[in-house]
């Protein structure tokens, strides 16, 4: 067990991936400084060995915390993913490490949504299409099959914290806004929730908005593009497994879907250099963006600053606020107290017994806080500062620790 308190000059952050400045000069701030940063990602086996040692770590979409690089990780307390997915980390795994996983699910959706918007329109006129015959010699003036955003129905498949924001933008060009979700949600402005049929053959232009999950795996394939308005848009900015692309790529052959903008891939390149194997490659009504959604100057500040505030909350205080693979705490820091972190296994009696070995050794727990999540809970103690050797022997016998550490 690690029972050695937490010194900010021994909390090493590894980040990658190019995070922003903002996010190393937030943890610097914090007075954490023993921070190493790398532009590029890392493989499965460079990331093994540069992990050990590693408290926190920072990554984006390409590095891939597996559950053998998890294995790897002998210090491992917190993981930052710099972006809105957390797909790329074995979320079961770090749980029962004991390691809490931050992400930040809003700070990019304006630019995700202003590039569906952006998307739609060139489609809608048929700019990439015009634009590489220009490139080629050639001069396209006409209005055929050009159209105005106005007037036409945009049908938005999840209406969550991006998809309401495509929403409030379309219908401020004049757009009718339907949407469908697994769950009611309230609209916004004048959208209508409409079943799932109803959207695809009501929709001029249709854009995915879902989390990647066992239902939406391959939500849109040719079943789905057959029941589409003949030559409707098609635009996901959402997840790449959410899509059939050889059915994609055929319904844009056989001109049943006028156009598609594709932004996220099922199998994506892992370098800069490497090109993108997909079925809509060559396609001129087709626009292919490097999964640059959420890539802005101000979403990757926003990210860099969301995610290293949680990082610090949780180096400091021990609070787990929006994990989204752990039970969420936040308590208020006390003068005088040593603070210890325990994690279990999330059984009857865990709590009770430590409360028992807490009253039979006079042991004064002056704060206490306890959240589980399915199979793991977490307990935030203070206890007086003469206490607390006494206390993590005690709390080293309970039966089902996964985890326990003094924060300070």
């Amino acid at each position: 067990m690690e029972l050695i308190p937490l010194k900010k000059s021994d909390a090493r952050f590894l980040l990658l991936e190019g995070l922003h400045q903002n996010a190393v000069d937030a943890i610097e701030k914090a007075g954490y400084t023993n921070i190493e940063y790398l532009s590029h990602a890392l493989d499965e086996d460079a990331l093994i060995e540069k992990i050990k040692g590693v408290r926190f770590i920072g990554i984006r979409s390409r590095t891939q915390l597996t559950e053998k690089v998890l294995n790897a990780a002998d210090k491992l307390a917190g993981i930052g993913c710099f972006c809105i997915g957390t797909n790329q980390v074995d979320l079961q795994a770090a749980k029962m490490k004991g390691v809490p996983v931050f992400n930040a699910p809003y700070s990019n959706t304006r630019s995700v949504a202003e590039l569906v918007i952006g998307q739609l329109i060139l489609l809608l006129r048929g700019i990439p299409e015009k634009n590489h015959k220009v490139h080629n010699g050639s001069w396209p003036k006409t209005a055929k099959a050009s159209y105005e955003a106005r007037g036409k129905t945009l049908g938005i498949v999840g209406y969550g914290s991006i998809g309401s924001q495509v929403s409030v933008l379309a219908e401020s060009l004049g757009m009718n806004v339907i949407y469908y979700d697994a769950i009611t949600k309230l609209p916004l402005g004048n959208a209508n929730q409409v079943p799932m049929q109803h959207l695809l053959s009501h929709s001029d232009v249709i854009s995915l908005h879902v989390p990647e999950l066992a239902t939406t795996h391959n939500m849109m394939a040719k079943a789905q593009f057959d029941q589409m308005k003949t030559g409707a848009i098609f635009i996901n900015a959402a997840r790449g497994s959410c899509v059939n692309l050889e059915d994609l790529a055929q319904a844009i052959e056989n001109n049943k879907v006028g156009g598609a903008a594709i932004d996220v891939f099922p199998k994506e390149p892992k370098s800069n250099d490497e090109p993108l194997d997909s079925p809509l490659r060559g396609y001129p009504n087709v626009i292919l963006t490097p999964h640059v959604g959420g890539s802005t100057v101000e979403a990757q500040a926003n990210i860099g600053l969301e995610v290293a505030e949680k990082f610090i909350q949780f180096a400091n205080n021990g609070n787990s606020t929006s994990a989204v693979n752990f039970p969420e705490i936040a308590m208020p820091q006390q003068a005088n107290t040593h603070r210890i972190l325990h994690v279990h296994h999330n059984r009857p009696g865990v709590l009770s017994n430590i409360n028992q070995l807490f009253a039979q050794h006079n042991i004064n727990i002056l704060a206490q806080s306890m959240m589980t999540e399915n199979e793991v809970g977490y307990l935030l103690l203070d206890v007086a500062e003469l206490d607390s050797k006494l206390a993590l022997e005690h709390l080293n016998s309970v039966e089902g620790t996964i985890r326990l550490r003094v924060l300070y």
